[in-house]
């Protein structure tokens, strides 16, 4: 018996969802309500931020998550940076030039062409080493970005006993 003999008769019924990046929210308050705290930090109205952070735990690039939030896509940039998640546009040796033009230790259109990246790039690499996130205001999205202690899929994995 071959391989067509056992899936003849065989035939797809449904189809599968894609159902995006699953995240676990164990908070009963809405996620606008835990940033009002931090409205007057944030380069956006709380309720934009909270937009921004849905958007991204679903999955959005960036640039996606400031146009449903109808903000900018640096404005996303930065209100993601300062809710602690990792947007710098320049790699660590980038972080470190741009560190440097912050000393003053470089000129800016000589940090510049050693990053090679343009104004708006430079402006947000700027921005995000020169502005620390907020702690408070990451424990305020922990729930919408980052996984919780409790393993969602536990009952879906098998463990290494399992498997003799």
């Amino acid at each position: 018996m071959g391989l067509s003999d056992i899936a003849a008769g065989i035939e797809v019924t449904a189809e599968q969802c894609d159902r995006g990046v699953a995240t676990v929210d164990g908070t009963d308050e809405a996620l606008a309500d835990r940033l009002e705290p931090f409205a007057d930090d944030l380069p956006c109205s709380a309720a934009e931020a909270a937009t921004v952070v849905e958007a991204y735990a679903a999955g959005s690039a960036v640039d996606a998550c400031g146009h449903a939030a109808s903000v900018p896509p640096v404005t996303a940039a930065k209100a993601l940076h300062l809710l602690g998640e990792q947007v710098s546009p320049v790699g660590p040796r980038g972080r470190d030039i741009v560190a440097d033009w912050l000393a003053g230790d470089l000129a800016r259109r000589t940090a510049m062409e050693l990053v090679g990246i343009g104004e708006q790039t430079f402006a947000l690499a700027a921005y995000v080493e020169s502005h620390d996130p907020l702690p408070a205001a990451r424990d305020a999205i922990d729930g919408a970005l980052a996984p919780s202690d409790t393993d969602p899929l536990a009952e879906a994995r098998s463990d290494v006993p399992d498997l003799l």
